[in-house]
């Protein structure tokens, strides 16, 4: 399969060793549609933490298994608890858009069995936290951004550990891994604003290999 950001620009952007932003990686455009079918199928919604607070973003999953939050707690599950159902499949063109994304971060082979879908409207955040819900945590994590901008925040494994910005815009990809696979990561407050894609609101896609 020939790569998919040859003809892109500007051209990858390092952030240390371990992370790598795409700017304007790929059709944003296009892939929204692909995303649409999967919301038919495994509706967005606002999860509750195991404390019963409900989260800011509403969120969905494509893939063998989707990520779920309840008073049970946060885990990973083959089915949708909101339709009983397995989760859809990931639209092979995002799963094309993700794997050569890893390709340039170094990582011949990435076969995400989960794709994380989160919806931020203005106002909504993601704290910080680390991602240590997989089981083999030396396999990166890449990001597909839709929509408004957001100020994503990198650390590292300290929670105290000084955070630096990178600024995802519709269509860029983000991939993070090796020494910053389990850093502190957020997304700051939605600042209101329209995108034509999706006016005020951002669709970020992360693929992950869970099981």
């Amino acid at each position: 399969m020939p790569d998919l950001f040859s003809d892109q620009r500007p051209e990858a952007q390092w952030h240390g060793k371990d992370i790598l932003h795409l700017p304007n990686a790929f059709d944003a455009d296009a892939s929204l549609r692909a995303l649409k079918a999967v919301f038919d199928v495994s509706p967005l919604r606002h999860m509750k933490t195991p404390g019963g607070q409900q989260m800011s973003a509403a969120m969905t999953s494509a893939g063998a298994l989707g990520w779920i939050s309840d008073s049970q707690g946060y885990r990973y599950s083959p089915i949708d608890p909101l339709t009983g159902y397995a989760w859809p499949d990931i639209p092979p063109v995002l799963l094309a858009t993700a794997q050569a994304a890893a390709r340039r971060y170094g990582r011949a082979a990435f076969a995400p069995d989960a794709c994380l879908i989160n919806r931020y409207a203005p106002g909504a955040r993601l704290t910080a936290h680390q991602d240590r819900d997989e089981q083999d945590v030396s396999i990166p994590v890449v990001s597909l951004s839709f929509g408004a901008s957001a100020r994503f925040r990198i650390g590292g494994q300290d929670r105290a550990d000084p955070m630096e910005t990178i600024i995802l815009e519709h269509g860029d990809a983000l991939v993070f891994g090796r020494s910053k696979r389990l850093a502190y990561h957020a997304v700051m407050p939605m600042k209101p604003g329209a995108h034509p894609a999706l006016g005020p609101d951002r669709i970020v896609c992360t693929f992950r290999v869970a099981g």
